[in-house]
């Protein structure tokens, strides 16, 4: 903690702040890997791990009349992946079936590129810097994005990569021609075209999606609760939600579902308090009762007081 009068140790203060706050703090200061938690573990989950590229969150977000909207968690959807590509090697059954591409024949090629897309630009007059930074975050290695780059006027580099099925899985493959096309003032604009069995790949490797994140209060009942996330749904322009929640009926829960809403358990996101665990009330803790503890902090620390 900064040594600043500003400061304080968040315990001293989180009895007092309302579980709303408490949550919008703790997505606030989320890193990468609680926000993919919230995607991946929310019930239905909006995405698997494995199609989750960068993450962030963008807290109280204006909306008309004065309203807000408690929080909208930005990512990348991850649809296709380099072949290559170790960290995104799809599964063993899959890589048996089509790897390695470089070797098959070009009849038994064809059969997976028989359709081509458009030519496409993933990048319009950027630096050489960009440019790598751009080849090397999908995968490709520094000699491979250094060739990509140093291509003829004519030339194209030739690259496998895997598509999503129907099962959520990185298996269905694809060719991929890349070039570049060279300017006098040094920056650089990369093309790429793919030739594919029956399904057009969804971008170049990733697609920005929003999810809205609606903290529930005690209070609210269904129908009040329903309305905010559909009002701020429409003004956002965006599908997916997230409910956050303390406590919810099995009914209400199937209800929010059929709505196209995620649920979140909030207590997967409190932030921890200052513990003492000689007087902590969570009796079914081993440590209860333990006066020279050396938990500093805990999730499920409470006084007998407040005990629910």
């Amino acid at each position: 903690m900064p040594n600043h009068p500003l400061f304080y140790p968040v315990s001293e203060h989180l009895s007092a702040t309302p579980l709303h706050d408490q949550i919008q703090i703790a997505l606030a200061i989320a890193d990468p890997q609680v926000l993919k938690s919230l995607l991946t573990n929310c019930l239905p989950a909006i995405a698997q791990p494995h199609e989750i590229g960068e993450v962030s969150a963008e807290i109280g977000i204006p909306l008309q009349d004065q309203q807000t909207a408690d929080a909208v968690v930005h990512f990348e959807a991850v649809k296709c992946v380099l072949a290559d590509s170790p960290p995104a090697t799809p599964s063993r059954e899959a890589e048996s079936c089509h790897s390695p591409y470089r070797h098959q024949t070009k009849t038994s090629q064809s059969k997976h590129s028989k359709c081509e897309s458009e030519t496409l630009t993933l990048a319009h007059n950027v630096s050489l810097a960009q440019a790598i930074a751009l080849l090397t975050k999908v995968g490709f290695g520094p000699q491979q994005a250094q060739e990509i780059l140093h291509l003829s006027y004519e030339a194209s580099h030739k690259s496998w990569w895997y598509a999503l099925d129907a099962t959520g899985q990185f298996s269905i493959p694809f060719l991929r021609y890349i070039r570049t096309l060279r300017y006098p003032d040094g920056t650089v604009s990369l093309q790429y075209k793919d030739y594919f069995s029956e399904t057009k790949p969804a971008g170049f490797q990733s697609l920005p999606q929003k999810v809205l994140v609606i903290v529930r209060e005690d209070s609210q009942s269904f129908s009040q609760t329903l309305r905010q996330i559909n009002a701020d749904r429409t003004a956002l322009g965006i599908t997916q939600a997230i409910l956050i929640c303390n406590t919810i009926a099995e009914l209400e829960a199937q209800a929010f579902i059929r709505q196209g809403i995620s649920l979140y358990p909030a207590t997967d996101l409190i932030l921890p308090t200052q513990a003492n665990c000689a007087v902590c009330a969570t009796h079914a803790c081993p440590m209860n009762g333990t006066a020279d503890s050396a938990i500093a902090v805990c999730y499920r620390f409470c006084l007998e007081g407040s005990y629910v």
